[in-house]
């Protein structure tokens, strides 16, 4: 699924002035490009991305200012189009009375900021990426585990919310319970959040459903998380081979990114809360560089090689 956003999320999320337009604020955005319409100030609008919040900086504000009130009129007008989203304006620049009159008469919003260009830009063009990326929900437990993401996947019933209340206990930050709704940050992470129905709430069966922040405080949750690795909770089974060396590489692709992904087999006795935690703790050794796997089979190689070179 794909989310949807308004001009007044964007105003409400980066503290925008509205100069004019306010009523019409519930213009859908839908692309997290940005339009820098210098060309089109110089009349050349074969391109005219229109579907794109314009952008005006100091460099298209004084440009402008080299043309006739006539020149900026009918540029602005031409500007101004049905899925034209808002105008926006960076460094509370003096904004030509040429563009007020036609963003009012199209019923466009106009808006501005006193950040700088880049700053502006990079701000809006993050928080539409967030908004407007492609969403999956997955059923699953999303906890913070030393910093890291870890989501906790398996059939229902397998034990997924109670192993998630004791590593909360642990001193670890709730996610998302349940339902895990992921969206592509970049091209390299996959984040995580909670729906809003579900927020700050753990179910447990026998129990029902507790208020994470009201038992363990406000340090015990977040709102959201990259999702760093998958641990996927599987019922033992003895003709089922589950990797003992570590050795394994698994993934599961999300969109376009492989997550890792290792299979803990759930028995009787076992801790699932620790063993989790030391799968996390593993992760980021490897990640730094140490692996316990490649010492070991170094340490099997010279066992090997000195047992043969004594007989």
């Amino acid at each position: 699924m794909t989310n949807s956003v308004t001009v007044k999320e964007l105003v409400d999320a980066l503290d925008l002035k509205v100069h004019n337009g306010e009523e019409f604020l519930g213009r859908s955005i839908v692309t997290n490009d940005l339009s820098r319409p210098g060309l089109e100030l110089t009349g050349y609008f074969n391109y005219y991305p229109q579907e794109r919040i314009q952008l005006f900086g100091r460099t298209e504000i004084s440009f402008s200012e080299r043309m006739s009130s006539d020149e900026r009129l009918m540029v602005f007008r031409r500007m101004c189009q049905p899925n034209t989203p808002a105008f926006l304006v960076s460094r509370n620049l003096t904004l030509p009375d040429e563009l007020i009159q036609a963003t009012v008469e199209k019923e466009i919003p106009l808006l501005s900021s006193s950040h700088s260009t880049t700053r502006l830009a990079s701000n809006v063009t993050n928080f539409l990426e967030e908004r407007l990326a492609e969403r999956m929900s997955v059923h699953g437990v999303l906890i913070d585990i030393y910093g890291m993401g870890v989501m906790i996947t398996g059939d229902s019933g397998v034990g997924k919310s109670e192993t998630a209340l004791e590593l909360i206990q642990r001193g670890h930050r709730l996610v998302a319970d349940d339902r895990v709704e992921l969206h592509m940050l970049d091209e390299n992470r996959i984040v995580g959040e909670p729906p809003e129905i579900l927020r700050h709430l753990l179910e447990i069966r026998g129990i029902g459903i507790i208020d994470v922040v009201n038992l363990f405080g406000v340090g015990s949750i977040r709102l959201s998380k990259t999702v760093n690795l998958i641990v996927n909770l599987e019922l033992w089974d003895k003709n089922t081979k589950f990797d003992r060396l570590g050795s394994g590489d698994g993934k599961r692709r999300i969109f376009n990114v492989d997550v890792p992904l290792v299979s803990i087999p759930v028995k009787t006795g076992r801790n699932l809360a620790v063993i989790i935690e030391a799968a996390a703790m593993n992760y980021r050794a490897k990640k730094m560089g140490y692996n316990a796997t490649e010492t070991f089979e170094k340490n099997l190689e010279k066992l090997i090689k000195n047992n043969s070179e004594q007989v």
